[in-house]
């Protein structure tokens, strides 16, 4: 994604309404439904809009959760099914811009608007139940098409049809995609030392991944030594 880069926004979506999800989630508010005219966007989200698990969702830099149309598109295909605007939880369906391949404190102009972009989605038990679909968040990670969640620097208005600009992009070129797969952690380094904007959230998910890459290399290291041993014993008792 590059400045000048633009897209149209297809759906402004706020939630229809709460509902009940079995187990420890309770009530969430993923049905989200498109609405007409221009929708206030404050530094919280869209007016009419809310979060009901305020502990994992929500706030500031999760403010306005966006993702594309030919992602939603591509997964209905998929699964044989439309998927609506709001389908996903999402507040804002564009087309025209790699969402989920956004750059880190990259900067949209929408309306009278400016949005950053500030973090990944990353799928949880209430977006299995809502999909119906059999292993839908392992699924979706695999994929990770993952939309990307919006800050809002500059409160304002926002309607289906207006023009998104991309009027900044960060050098460091690390996007919402490699913050959640995490395979880079030389790219994530760069993102912690680089933008300042990184939300507490994000160096969280960039520990995580750390801390998986060290897992993953004693794992290794200790079936490359069993190996060893096995070959030894095998070789004393030729």
């Amino acid at each position: 994604m590059r400045v000048g880069d633009s897209g149209e926004v297809l759906a402004t979506c706020v939630v229809h309404a709460d509902l009940e999800v079995p187990g420890r989630v309770g009530r969430t508010a993923i049905d989200k439904r498109p609405v007409a005219g221009r929708v206030a966007v404050r530094a919280l989200g869209l007016a009419g809009d809310r979060v009901c698990d305020t502990k994992h969702h929500g706030g500031v830099h999760q403010a306005v959760y966006v993702y594309a149309d030919e992602d939603a598109r591509r997964w209905g295909t998929e699964l044989g099914r439309e998927l609506p605007a709001g389908w996903f939880g999402e507040n804002l369906r564009v087309s025209g811009l790699p969402v989920s391949d956004s750059v880190i404190g990259a900067r949209w102009s929408i309306g009278d608007t400016l949005l950053e972009v500030s973090a990944p989605r990353v799928p949880c038990a209430t977006f299995q139940h809502w999909s119906g679909e059999r292993q839908w968040v392992k699924r979706f990670a695999l994929r990770s098409d993952t939309g990307t969640y919006l800050r809002v620097l500059t409160e304002g208005t926002i309607e289906a049809g207006d023009r998104i600009s991309v009027v900044h992009v960060p050098d460091h070129g690390v996007t919402v995609r490699d913050v959640f797969t995490g395979t880079d952690l030389d790219l994530l380094a760069i993102l912690l030392a680089d933008e300042p904007t990184v939300s507490a959230d994000v160096r969280m998910q960039v520990e995580r991944h750390a801390r998986r890459h060290v897992n993953a290399a004693r794992a290794a290291a200790n079936r490359d030594t069993t190996a060893e041993a096995d070959d030894l014993g095998t070789g004393a008792r030729l």
